[in-house]
């Protein structure tokens, strides 16, 4: 995987890089740079192997609707996760020309990438890593996307199969917002990770 090229298109873009080769050697960094804030996870596979919620959460206030506290709805943690301070999430594909690429069902994790918190960082192991724009979109439909629903156990085609995205109507469907990212945006900071690993979906 040629993490050069990518580092070097994504910072010509906008982006504050960060390559490690470990996901151990990235929750320690992350683990430093995040102290005392209110911090916000998307739903992502990746961020759940790294275990970064129960070492964030030691000495931050994390909100993150895989981990619901006693009292609050799922609702109530999207709500306070889209207010937070900084907010963390992992991509469906990423390429080495520079487009950031997800897929949402709720689109929480899609509306916060996109803006209102002071920084953002986005987790991509090196699975995620497509050669250009068009690959790096079909591995989001058709192959992040069906994972995920095998995962949460919908019924979709593409969970039945898990071959392909059916673009179906199914009132189950996962994915149903995408989000490309061309540039930074214009306000707040997006660091974007790259771990030598593969890493979730």
């Amino acid at each position: 995987m040629d993490f050069y090229t990518i580092e070097k298109n994504l910072k010509a873009l906008g982006y504050i890089v960060s390559c490690f080769d470990t996901a151990e050697d990235a929750v320690s960094y992350l683990d430093t740079e995040i102290d005392k804030r209110s911090i916000g996870f998307g739903g992502s596979v990746t961020l759940e192997q790294m275990n970064l919620y129960e070492t964030l959460n030691k000495h931050n206030e994390v909100f993150w609707h895989q981990r619901i506290p006693d009292g609050k709805t799922s609702k109530e943690v999207r709500v306070q996760a889209n207010a937070a301070d900084i907010y963390l999430s992992s991509v469906n594909g990423i390429a080495e020309t520079g487009e950031v690429i997800n897929i949402d069902g709720t689109c929480n994790r899609v509306a916060s990438i996109f803006y209102g918190h002071e920084k953002v960082y986005l987790i991509a192991g090196e699975n995620k890593i497509e050669k250009d724009y068009d690959r790096a979109l079909h591995r989001a439909r058709n192959i992040a996307g069906p994972l995920n629903a095998m995962r949460l156990g919908v019924k979709t085609p593409c969970a039945i199969k898990g071959d392909r995205c059916y673009n179906c109507k199914s009132s189950e469907r996962i994915c149903r917002g995408l989000s490309v990212l061309w540039s930074k945006p214009m306000t707040g900071e997006i660091e974007i990770i790259l771990i030598h690993e593969k890493l979730g979906y």
